[in-house]
């Protein structure tokens, strides 16, 4: 199993994805955006995918991070695909990932994601 750490930087590199990939669009455009939408919720797995895999000690450790809205909106990017509801996922990006990559860049050792791609 991954090192918790190692999981919390892959959330955190997604995060930073998702905002680098929705910068210039509108909530309009996203669900047009073909590429643009594909893109970020393939990132938004990332971060669904390493929060479920987060070790019970490290998702109580870390209590401040919403652990199961992250891996639910996760299942349902995966399992619900022909149902994503963009101004859901428009708000999410627009609200609730900054946030979390502000509580992730307390919880990465700095200079731990040097040399990995963001």
């Amino acid at each position: 199993m991954r090192r918790d750490e190692t999981l919390l930087l892959d959330m955190l590199i997604a995060a930073r994805k998702i905002v680098r990939f929705t910068d210039g669009l509108t909530q309009a455009s996203l669900a047009t955006n073909e590429m643009a939408a594909s893109a970020i919720m393939r990132e938004f797995q990332v971060v669904g995918q390493a929060a479920r895999m987060i070790s019970d000690e490290g998702k109580a450790s870390y209590s401040q991070i919403p652990w199961k809205v992250i891996s639910g909106m996760r299942n349902h990017l995966v399992h619900e695909y022909f149902n994503i509801d963009f101004d859901i996922l428009w708000q999410t990006i627009q609200d609730d990932i900054p946030t979390l990559i502000g509580q992730l860049e307390t919880l990465v050792t700095p200079n731990q994601d040097e040399g990995r791609p963001h």
